[in-house]
């Protein structure tokens, strides 16, 4: 007896949720493209089309760079009811990722039968440079709130030689910029005002060699130099300066000439987009070579590199020595923040002694680096990953300012 009920509510149920050719919707909307090292919107459209409440599992096929075979959500969706389901994903590689179909699993009233739905939902989206970051950072150059982010206020000391427009005198003007002809012709103290000077060539210069492979929170420092320069390209070009791109290894791979057009930002971004490498070794003197013949005018270079250890900087001091004789050059390169772990971390055997003593040194060389480079006349940032945006962002503002460049 109890058996025959049961084949009856089995039978009822399935009835209930195969009775509908089409029961059930579901799609997805994703914004096209994705953004390295941010958290990324996906939204599932659900309907249901049964004239009863479901409850429904729904597992979507994400890309497999994601490593997540176990992606899967529940919920109840009301008689005739339409939801969204909102979740975030965050890339750390560049590269075309495939998503694939929606599997939805909807239960019948009585919870005794399941039918599964399919929607073909194949998608491929590209995984950009963190064009994120440089949207946050480009809306706040434009209203000079650039400080929200971290980036410091230099004081300037005198003032550029870019004149942009005669002004009426307020207290706190620097009464030397008088214009004493306007002020007469006025019949009040009149001013001249001065601007950052513009049109100053920037060159981000990425090296793609083995050093860059190292990963820091997912993603290589390749790719946080890269996030980088997206910016700092995107910050040049709306402090009215060329911007231009070299990314090298073993050879010259790319090379965007300084420019202000209009088209530049999406050119260095879909160059960025586009690199890849085999990690070998960095040949600095080819490097100096296409700068020599290829960047004529004074320039600030911007180099994103990393230093294993103090020798392997004195191996490359010669070449940018050679490229700081021509040009203004910022060296960027990275701490090791397990090493900063290491140090801090309490020694509790021989071994932990042996190992944090090894990490200090590690450390203490770094530091001798910096020492070493502003000895030859080249500038230079140390700095972590997860600020290195920031901080490069610092330094090419402070330059400006100071008109150093």
């Amino acid at each position: 007896m109890i058996l025959l009920l049961l084949g009856v509510a089995v039978l009822i149920d399935a009835i209930l949720v195969y009775s509908k050719n089409e029961g059930f919707f579901a799609r997805r909307v994703t914004a096209g493209r994705f953004s390295i090292g941010d958290d990324n919107k996906v939204v599932l459209h659900l309907e249901n089309k049964y004239p009863f409440a479901v409850n429904v599992t729904i597992i979507d096929e994400i890309p497999v760079q994601f490593q997540d075979r176990k992606w899967l959500r529940k919920l109840r969706i009301g008689t005739q009811e339409s939801q969204e389901l909102e979740y975030l994903l965050k890339p750390t590689s560049r590269g075309e990722y495939i998503f694939d179909n929606i599997n939805v699993y909807v239960h019948a009233p009585l919870q005794l039968v399941k039918r599964r739905y399919t929607f073909l939902a194949q998608e491929v989206i590209k995984v950009y440079p963190s064009y994120v970051q440089m949207r946050r950072y480009q809306l706040l150059a434009v209203s000079n709130r650039l400080q929200e982010v971290g980036v410091k206020r230099v004081r300037r000391l005198g003032h550029s030689m870019e004149f942009e427009q005669i002004k009426e005198y307020v207290r706190g003007d620097d009464y030397r910029t008088i214009n004493w002809k306007a002020t007469a012709r006025k019949d009040g103290l009149m001013t001249n005002n001065y601007t950052d000077e513009r049109s100053q060539q920037i060159y981000c210069l990425v090296n793609k060699g083995r050093v860059m492979k190292m990963p820091f929170g997912g993603m290589t420092l390749l790719d946080h130099a890269i996030n980088a320069s997206l910016v700092l390209c995107n910050v040049a070009l709306v402090k009215q300066d060329k911007a231009g791109l070299i990314t090298f290894a073993e050879n010259l791979d790319t090379f965007v000439p300084a420019d202000k057009k209009p088209t530049q930002m999406n050119m260095v971004l879909e160059t960025l987009y586009r690199q890849q490498t085999r990690f070998l070794e960095s040949d600095f003197e080819k490097l100096f070579s296409v700068i020599r013949n290829r960047i004529t005018n004074r320039s600030l270079l911007i180099l994103f590199t990393n230093f294993e250890s103090l020798e392997s900087l004195q191996r490359e001091m010669p070449a940018l020595k050679k490229i700081a004789h021509y040009h203004l050059l910022l060296v960027v390169f990275f701490e090791n923040t397990e090493l900063k772990e290491l140090i801090e971390k309490k020694a509790g055997n021989l071994e932990e002694i042996y190992i944090k003593t090894i990490a200090e040194k590690f450390a203490f060389e770094k530091r001798l680096m910096v020492k070493e480079l502003h000895k030859n006349g080249i500038l230079s940032i140390l700095t972590t990953p997860e600020n290195l945006t920031v901080n490069t962002v610092n330094k090419y503002l402070e330059l400006k300012t100071r008109m150093s460049i």
